[in-house]
């Protein structure tokens, strides 16, 4: 059967998938789908909302919304007004109520936590932007614990931040690194690792045509090198007993299966496979003999993907150490009564924190951190560490727009609850005019019960706060109340 005219497929990997596929049938099959347009798919955010509230909030829209079989907060979703109105213009998607994710990119974190013998308290996501799994990851953890998230593009880091900030994470800190060095730096840190390797992006088809523009066979083999280097990393940085996932968005056996196979070979003592086959009803579909998922497009209508899960059961020679510089870590704890009167002064402005995290102080900054994080403070240098709450000047504190969504309470006795309308202002970066002025001086913008910044009553109108670099231009939502 040919390709679709608008695909780009290699007549080397047309080879490559006849030779995994079992048979012609399925090989027809998968470049059917692979011309096909990919669903859109989409996950709840359990940091802000049930999944059970977020049904009722989107049953007006008459959105088609079909569950994904191994993320329960997952579904793939058919919208009448999609050309009208980008899904990512949304009140919902604005306000971090849901997350824009490929259905088959949630399966390596519902893999990871599947097997963890018990809730981890110490992750890392070695290859995390733009933050679909690490987000994934944070609300399945409740934000405890600690959550590593790393990237070694310096361009994606400021998208993975943003990303964090608007589903309302506490739970991380960021670094910018390539990978290979955390076996090293950090060896037997983490009690759960995922490993969503860069790839030659084969599963990618459906949603970018020419995918496979620049593929070639030299270079796959170049990527699985550096997949390997990357994976024993990550082995090297879990703890004995931990738990690690490596996936891709790739479909060859040479960056998929031989890569984890050549760990394994290494370390046959050290480490064993966990099988996915049990990992939800239907996975038997794209269970190979060791025990992996790989997915063709054509098995869930999804992209492609590969997942592998692993554990280790015993400690490793330690790698040599890598030469990095830390620098001065420039965070010191802030002391018990300040804590104490920042917390009150929070309290007024509607704020409010879990005990699991601490009060920082840079200069002016006062920073929150996980305190599962305290270990590895002057151990690797942080791009990002925590979430920033707050700058201290001569009358008070100003209170930071990531720590206003993520700790507000849309409760609060400062709470201001505006309308649609209103809120299509504010995220235009424009004042809200009023008829009814609040109380407060300081209120917490409420619209659907989430908390959307903070602003300050100037006569009959709230100030906007919205940060400059999130305002919104074009079509928006026009939402139910």
């Amino acid at each position: 059967m040919a390709a679709s005219h608008d695909l780009f497929l290699p007549p080397e990997f047309l080879q490559l998938m006849g030779d995994i596929l079992p048979n012609s049938s399925s090989l027809d099959s998968f470049l059917a789908y692979c011309a096909k347009p990919l669903r859109r798919s989409i996950r709840v955010n359990t940091l802000k909302i049930s999944v059970a509230d977020f049904l009722i909030l989107t049953a007006p829209y008459q959105w088609q919304l079909t569950p994904v079989p191994w993320c329960s907060e997952g579904f793939w979703v058919e919208r009448d007004d999609e050309n009208e109105l980008p899904l990512g213009s949304t009140a919902e998607h604005l306000s971090g109520l849901f997350y824009i994710q490929e259905a088959s990119s949630m399966l390596p974190v519902s893999a990871l936590l599947a097997q963890c013998a018990t809730q981890p308290s110490c992750m890392m996501d070695m290859a995390a932007a733009p933050g679909s799994k690490t987000t994934q990851l944070a609300a399945c953890m409740g934000n405890q614990g600690f959550i590593l998230a790393n990237e070694f593009s310096s361009s994606r880091v400021k998208v993975l931040h943003a990303n964090l900030s608007r589903c309302g994470v506490i739970n991380t800190a960021l670094t910018h690194f390539d990978g290979k060095v955390f076996g090293a730096a950090l060896p037997e840190m983490f009690d759960a690792i995922l490993l969503d390797a860069p790839c030659s992006g084969e599963g990618v088809i459906r949603k970018d045509a020419d995918a496979l523009k620049n593929w070639s066979i030299e270079s796959m083999h170049s990527i699985a090198s550096t997949q390997r280097e990357l994976l024993e990393s990550a082995l090297h940085a879990l703890r004995p007993g931990g738990t690690l996932v490596y996936s891709t968005c790739t479909l060859n056996r040479h960056e998929n299966q031989e890569v984890c196979n050549a760990l394994l070979s290494a370390y046959p003592e050290q480490l064993t496979i966990l099988p996915l086959g049990n990992l939800f009803s239907g996975a038997e579909k794209a269970l190979t003999s060791e025990g992996y998922l790989h997915v063709f497009p054509h098995i869930y209508d999804s992209e492609g993907f590969f997942v592998a899960c692993l554990r280790k059961h015993a400690s490793l020679p330690v790698p040599e150490k890598p030469s990095f510089k830390l620098g001065t870590f420039p965070f010191k704890p802030a002391s018990r009564k300040d804590s104490q009167a920042i917390q009150l002064a929070a309290a007024q402005a509607g704020l409010s924190w879990p005990q699991s995290h601490n009060l920082w102080v840079r200069d002016n900054e006062l920073w929150l951190f996980a305190q599962d994080i305290e270990p590895l403070l002057n151990k690797v240098r942080f791009s990002r560490c925590g979430i920033r709450l707050a700058e201290r000047h001569n009358k008070g504190v100003r209170w930071q727009h990531e720590a206003v969504v993520a700790l507000g309470n849309a409760s609060a006795e400062n709470a201001f609850i505006i309308n649609g309308e209103q809120a299509q202002e504010w995220y235009r970066g424009r004042d809200i005019f009023l008829n009814t002025p609040p109380s407060h001086n300081e209120v917490l913008v409420v619209f659907q019960k989430q908390v959307l910044g903070l602003a300050k009553k100037v006569g009959s109108k709230l100030k906007n706060s919205y940060p400059r670099e999130l305002v919104r231009d074009g079509a928006l939502f026009t939402a139910v109340e």
